[in-house]
């Protein structure tokens, strides 16, 4: 482990499996390599390092600009380290952001595994083979997905007493709604589909794995997050993500005159019908003068086709989460998103700068027959939930709230 990496105490076994989850491991590590240095009680730094800040390994997007040399403290290990294991889906754009982000986590001393965890049939079994030895030796697991079948047969196996889940988006906060309650672990945009018979077999995986989530005796359970945690289960310590890494390592960004629109997968789960999003996003970019749509990764080459076709706007594929994205420049002034994670990171990632953050919410009429019953309640906690953030509305008539990024 390189000196730059710090020490998280224990030895740290980490599992994600999308850019966002990756990240918010390195936003972890830093928060507790700075809480156990010496530096973080207020002593000394060991080194100085002359790092170019905000340079990302490879090319992370067309529009990459490097940033100001700066002298950044890191900490010589005291034992203990970091290992992320990427289960890497199959998809070539996930794929492509998690390989830029493992170059990051590297960067910064992390060891990283790379599994092909879903290369064939014969894969899961390889993948869990292999990791069992790690998983039977560890003090502390963290992952990023507790909804995750990978993530549950692991924590079954494992004998680690030290449980972190960090962020994957607004799942964590139905995570801990469902955590609180006792319930099954069941994403939200699902809870209205009858279980299958692969489901039904993999009940007593998942029962297992929520038990394990749940503190009691010599097991802690800490919940990293940037997303407004309610009704916590007793036991739980969360800490805040304040995006402090992100905003060391990069930035302040270039702000250029307009806006840009963050896109979304609603669509692609099921939620949104494809048409009422797509005149949606032409509204808004012409009332707003949206030049740039961020696609999200899971956002289908047909639909981006349709929107670029019809609207004008250039449809950029970002090689990073767009927390990077943002802070690393150039920005628009204004960046619109529907209900997402991003209208509560941004703000934090974007803090100190002129960026203004604005929402749109999802219109019940836009909401599909299969969307789930509880859909529109959970979007709309998800928007109302948000600090520092600007609503629109597709409808012209309505009043926009105007604040800028604070921290």
């Amino acid at each position: 482990m390189s000196p730059r990496a710090g020490t998280t105490g224990p030895h740290t076994l980490a599992f994600v499996e999308s850019p966002v989850q990756l990240l918010n491991v390195l936003e972890w590590a830093h928060v507790h390599a700075h809480a156990l240095s010496p530096e973080g009680a207020g002593g000394p730094a060991s080194a100085v390092s002359t790092r170019k800040k905000g340079k990302v390994p490879g090319q992370a997007s067309r529009r990459w600009r490097r940033g100001q040399s700066r002298p950044t403290v890191h900490r010589e290990p005291a034992g203990g380290g970091l290992t992320l294991v990427v289960l890497s889906p199959v998809d070539p754009m996930t794929r492509g952001q998690l390989r830029r982000m493992a170059e990051l986590a590297r960067e910064e001393g992390h060891e990283v595994r790379w599994e092909d965890a879903r290369a064939g049939t014969s894969a899961p079994f390889r993948t869990i083979g292999g990791l069992a030895p790690l998983l039977r030796r560890t003090g502390r697991i963290v992952m990023g997905d507790p909804f995750s079948r990978y993530v549950q047969v692991l924590l079954t196996i494992t004998k680690a007493r030290d449980l972190v889940v960090v962020d994957d988006g607004t799942a964590t906060m139905e995570f801990v709604s469902q955590l609180a309650r006792g319930e099954r672990l069941v994403r939200w945009h699902r809870k209205s589909q009858r279980p299958g018979a692969r489901d039904l077999l993999f009940i007593p995986v998942s029962s297992k794995a929520r038990r394990r989530l749940t503190p009691g005796g010599r097991r802690r359970v800490e919940i990293f997050s940037s997303m407004p945690i309610e009704d916590t289960p007793k036991g739980v310590e969360v800490t805040y993500n304040d995006f402090a890494w992100t905003r060391s390592r990069f930035g302040p960004p270039t702000i250029s005159p307009g806006a840009d629109m963050v896109g979304t997968s609603l669509v692609e789960t099921g939620v949104v019908d494809a048409d009422s999003y797509r005149d949606a996003v032409r509204t808004l970019a012409k009332a707003h003068g949206v030049t740039r749509y961020f696609a999200h990764r899971r956002e289908s080459p047909e639909k981006l086709h349709d929107l670029a076709a019809c609207t004008g706007l250039e449809v950029v594929r970002p090689d990073l989460p767009l927390e990077l994205i943002a802070r690393r420049g150039p920005i628009g002034r204004t960046i619109l998103s529907f209900p997402s994670t991003v209208v509560h990171t941004l703000p934090l990632a974007l803090a100190g700068t002129d960026v203004k953050v604005a929402v749109c919410d999802i219109d019940p009429t836009w909401l599909t027959a299969n969307a789930s019953p509880r859909a529109q309640g959970f979007l709309s906690g998800v928007t109302g939930s948000a600090r520092d953030v600007d609503r629109v509305s597709t409808e012209p008539t309505q009043p926009v709230k105007e604040a800028k990024a604070t921290g």
